[in-house]
Formats: C-alpha cells, sequence, structure tokens
C-alpha cells in the first residue's frame, strides 16, 4: 500500500504549475493548459489535491461537484515512477469522502485504468451521455496551431 510519508491535502498557489507538468508529463490525454486555463481549473473545482510524498507531489486529483448527491471526478494523475503504490486509490478515496449518497462519474477513456477505479467501487454506466469538446485549435506543448 502507500508509504505512511504520503500526505493527501489541498493543493497550494506554488504547486499550479508542477502540477501542470505533472499532468502533460505523464499522458494528460491532450491535457494541454496554458497557465492561466490551469488556474481557472483550479479555482472553479470543488476540490483540488495534491499527493506529497518526502515533499514532492507525485500525484493531483480534482473534483466538481455538489457536495451532496453528484460528484465528477475530472482528473487524477500519479508519476509514473509512484505507481501501484496507493497513491491514487489514496486521491480518489479522499476526494470522494465517504457520502454513501452521493454518485460519482468519470471518463475513464484509457482502457488501462478501467480495472483501477472498478477496484474502488466503479462500474461502466449505460445512462450517461456526453457533448464533447471541440478539437483543441492549439498544441500548447509545441506551440503549434492546427
Amino acid at each position: 500500500m502507500f508509504s505512511v510519508s504520503l500526505t493527501i491535502r489541498p493543493i497550494r498557489p506554488d504547486e499550479h504549475e508542477i502540477v501542470r507538468r505533472l499532468l502533460l508529463d505523464n499522458g494528460g490525454q491532450g491535457v494541454r493548459f496554458e497557465p492561466s486555463a490551469f488556474e481557472t481549473l483550479i479555482e472553479n473545482a470543488r476540490e483540488s489535491l495534491v499527493a506529497i510524498e518526502d515533499g514532492r507531489v507525485v500525484g493531483f486529483a480534482r473534483a466538481l461537484g455538489d457536495g451532496c448527491f453528484n460528484g465528477y471526478l475530472s482528473m487524477l494523475v500519479v508519476d509514473a515512477k509512484f505507481r501501484k503504490r496507493g497513491v491514487g486509490r489514496a486521491l480518489v478515496e479522499r476526494v470522494m469522502g465517504d457520502n454513501a449518497d452521493m454518485t460519482w462519474v468519470l471518463r475513464a477513456a484509457r482502457p488501462d485504468v478501467q480495472g483501477f477505479y472498478e477496484k474502488l467501487g466503479f462500474q461502466m454506466s449505460t445512462v450517461a451521455m456526453e457533448r464533447a469538446r471541440r478539437p483543441a485549435t492549439k498544441d500548447i506543448s509545441k506551440g503549434a496551431t492546427s
């Protein structure tokens, strides 16, 4: 499981850029945010948490919701060197809390993560619909425009 030195806590402003890079560096699935946009994502979230191991940010979770009945786990990333140690589980469990009346949803686009979320009680849904965002017009990581 996770190390006793693992701490889960709200993100601090001085960690925003560290987390943004963590997302980009660990296959953020198109998560190429301008720094100002990322600030807005953090500010508008119900909860933005970091996992700290030995003073280093090794994971991040962001959730939206009403705090009563509906929650959306919108981002979860764990540094590749710290996976399979319980960091992701600790972040998800902390962000969801223990309110059994809440329904949590997420988009698990990568096939390799389905088993992880199933172990946390998630299951495939046939009731969700989505309106996908339009394709990016600028690849921020490379400074190119499409």
